[in-house]
């Protein structure tokens, strides 16, 4: 019976152990993030790079403000007005994040966490005529706020922590293996913990992978937004058209001079034999 205790005690403590263990190692997996914010040439623009076991998992770079509305007393403190605060998010944001084989996680913290921003992903896989194919997205988006933070909120009624979360999203939406990028703006709504009220989350400038980096801190092939691909249309298509018709324009005078060369070099032959004494 002692034997046998001592036999469960020790597998208890293994387990132990090893539930701590795997704590720690995701802990630690969690620490390895860097905001390179610095290295990007538009000052709007953060990056946002998450590595586990020594190799990028994800990588984000976007520029992001929150349209924030709240209540204010009115000149006669008895009626409420609606404000609105622009909230951006700040270049020495503090981060956190999490990858996995199917879901992955970004956090982002600024002014001394009065802000934070959580952003999950995720990838599955849909059968088509083609048979099964794998995509990832953007699932979720929650915004934490500050109403009593005096940096863009003023006077703000009842100040306090409030938290705006998507409701079934469905963004960003790219086949498995490469990264989602979009320069337009692109706006998600959020429904507010105060009085439901709605939040704009503003994204541009957007480039995204949160899964299957094959190289450390390089973006796979580009999955274009089809705003950016219509844009793009829009700015070649008078480039084409103008080489097509240059084109025709070519063809058409080459056409020509070689025409009116071989007419140049025929004899005319009179029609009236009278001219023929002229001839010779």
């Amino acid at each position: 019976m002692d034997h046998r205790r001592r036999t469960a005690s020790g597998i208890l403590r293994l387990q132990v152990l090893f539930l701590l263990f795997h704590t720690i190692s995701q802990i630690m997996a969690e620490q390895e993030v860097e905001n390179l914010s610095g290295l990007s040439t538009n000052p709007e623009k953060d990056i946002f790079v998450v590595r586990e076991n020594g190799t990028t998992c994800l990588m984000a770079e976007f520029a992001a403000k929150f349209i924030v509305p709240y209540d204010v007393w009115a000149s006669n403190y008895v009626d409420l007005i609606t404000e609105q605060a622009d909230i951006p998010l700040s270049r020495g944001a503090e981060m956190k994040g999490r990858c996995g084989h199917n879901e992955s996680e970004l956090q982002v913290f600024w002014v001394d966490n009065a802000y934070a921003l959580k952003m999950l992903f995720v990838k599955e896989g849909h059968n088509t005529s083609k048979g099964l194919e794998a995509s990832w997205r953007l699932s979720k988006v929650q915004f934490v706020y500050d109403s009593s933070e005096r940096t863009y909120f003023k006077d703000a009624v009842n100040p306090g922590k409030h938290t705006a979360n998507s409701h079934r999203l469905s963004a960003l939406v790219t086949p498995a293996g490469k990264s989602y990028e979009c320069q337009a703006q692109q706006t998600i709504s959020l429904t507010s913990s105060d009085h439901q009220k709605t939040v704009a989350m503003l994204l541009s400038s957007v480039h995204i992978q949160p899964f299957d980096i094959i190289s450390d801190f390089v973006f796979s092939e580009e999955h274009k937004c089809p705003v950016d691909e219509r844009e793009q249309l829009e700015e070649t298509l008078p480039l084409i058209l103008g080489l097509i018709l240059g084109l025709v324009i070519v063809i058409t005078l080459t056409i020509y001079h070689i025409h009116h060369k071989l007419t140049a070099n025929q004899v005319q032959i009179p029609r009236d034999r009278s001219q023929y004494k002229h001839m010779g």
